[in-house]
């Protein structure tokens, strides 16, 4: 059994974290931090969790946390999340990131992306990314893990068996993805604002997304080649579900058939990525860890579409599944329907 401390506890992953992790039979839930919260029950900040967790918010103070907690989620902003790694690192934890910080390998790209300068620059480049689809080998022996992004565990999940066996070309990749409301956090906002969001469909950030340098490097690490994406989200009036319909062009002659086979390969030791025949959607998902992609040809090009719900596989399921792997544990355990 090992213990485990939750920073920045109120927003929406991190009550999805809690949840998976109370059905967890190797772990106990010890800590969990708020600096607006603190001397709140948990329960009274997320009421879904009264009889099942009889815990105080208190303050993140690493020295205390530390001595209780052997692995630490860290489900706070960027720049904020590292600052606050590099405490429990230091006194040899475990540590699961939520933030970007630790996502990218290259300083300069993610300063500029995220404008501010990186509190723990030395380990940019020496972190685990977390999705063990592709990188199992590097997290098992991982002290930090970096968890991916929601929008980039749906696309580079579908484009990297095909961009590793050099089936599709890198540099014309389009990545048109819908969400929902949830992936713009528990805080109000005013596009997420009921009568802002109902019955409306809009994309935002286009050509600025931070998620698109991920996308790109992520793609680019895995397979040895350059990748270029174009990537635009577009918030969807539902509550969760990410999904992401992916145009590439294929590399000679590639038939539909094959495509599918090159996915069903890759991932057929893989427990949460089901490449399916049918078209996949965001209800297929809801409240799992697993994915679904599938496959098409239109008009010579490969037509990709893949699922997930940005809860869980986007967020705390992966966080989940990473400190499984951390820790030598089945990848399914806690996570299984």
């Amino acid at each position: 059994m090992i213990q485990v401390g939750i920073l920045g506890a109120t927003g929406y992953t991190a009550l999805e974290l809690i949840k998976i992790l109370l059905r967890h039979p190797k772990v106990e839930i010890i800590a969990a931090t708020s600096r607006q919260e603190a001397g709140r029950a948990i329960s009274s900040v997320h009421p879904s969790l009264s009889g099942r967790l009889d815990l105080s918010i208190e303050e993140n103070d690493p020295q205390v946390i530390a001595s209780k907690a052997d692995c630490i989620f860290c489900c706070l902003p960027h720049g904020a999340s590292a600052e606050q790694a590099v405490e429990y690192l230091n006194r040899g934890k475990k540590v699961v990131d939520f933030s970007a910080d630790y996502r990218l390998h290259d300083l300069a790209t993610y300063e500029s992306w995220y404008q501010v300068a990186h509190p723990d620059a030395e380990r940019v480049g020496r972190v685990a990314y977390g999705l063990p689809e592709l990188f199992e080998d590097q997290i098992v022996d991982a002290q930090l893990v970096a968890n991916p992004g929601c929008f980039p565990t749906s696309a580079i999940l579908a484009l990297a068996p095909l961009l590793k066996t050099g089936r599709i070309s890198g540099d014309s990749l389009i990545v048109d993805s819908k969400t929902g409301v949830s992936g713009g956090g528990r805080k109000p906002k005013l596009p997420f604002h009921y009568p802002e969001c109902n019955e409306n469909v809009n994309a935002y950030n286009v050509g600025q997304h931070r998620h698109m340098p991920e996308i790109d490097e992520i793609l680019s690490r895995f397979s040895g080649a350059e990748v270029k994406s174009i990537f635009t989200p577009h918030l969807i009036p539902m509550d969760r579900g990410i999904l992401s319909t992916i145009y590439a062009e294929p590399v000679g002659t590639l038939e539909e058939d094959e495509a599918m086979s090159i996915l069903k390969e890759f991932y057929q030791n893989a427990p949460f990525v089901h490449v399916v025949d049918h078209l996949p959607a965001t209800k297929h998902v809801s409240g799992t860890n697993h994915c679904h992609i599938t496959a098409r040809m239109v008009r010579g090009r490969l037509v990709l579409v893949s699922c997930i719900d940005n809860l869980i596989k986007g967020a705390s399921g992966a966080a989940v599944q990473n400190m499984n792997c951390m820790y030598g544990w089945d990848q399914t355990m806690a996570l299984l329907d």
